[in-house]
Formats: structure tokens, sequence, C-alpha cells
């Protein structure tokens, strides 16, 4: 990736780089986890631990905060109902 392609969702997570990523929890899940990135311009990447090289979802900061607030005020729970 050069400086000039732009980051966007779907992007393939291998473009993104190799460092960097960090599983920010991890659960008995069989190692199926979620890894996180946090980019230059203060967006937030996330792929799928166990498909290193597919695509990456990439949220804006303020995107990231809203869904860490509404996560941790139990907005999120009825996806796991």
């Amino acid at each position: 990736m050069t400086s000039t392609d732009p980051v966007h969702s779907g992007i393939p997570a291998v473009e993104l780089g190799t460092e960097g990523w960090h599983k920010p929890w991890s659960g008995t899940n069989g190692g199926s986890c979620v890894e996180a990135k946090r980019l230059p311009d203060g967006s937030v990447a996330l792929r799928q631990s166990t498909d290193p090289d597919g695509p990456a979802l990439v949220y804006t900061r303020d995107e990231m905060i809203s869904f860490l607030q509404g996560a941790k005020s139990g907005q999120a729970d009825f996806l796991v109902a």
C-alpha cells in the first residue's frame, strides 16, 4: 500500500501491514478472534484472526467511539441474545 492508496472497508488486511494488530479481547472460542489495528489517521481496522489476509472493516475514530459507548451501555446486547 502506498500513501496515495485510499484505505476503505473491504481492503485486504494484508495491505495494512502485519505489524500493530492486537486482539483487544479473547474468549474461549477456539482462537477465532477479532483483531484491531489503529491506523495513522486515527481510524481503526478490524479483521478476523483466522483470516489475516482477508478483508478488513475500517471505521473512523468517531464511529468506534459510538460503537464502544453503545456496547458498554448494553445497546448491542440484542446481537447475542
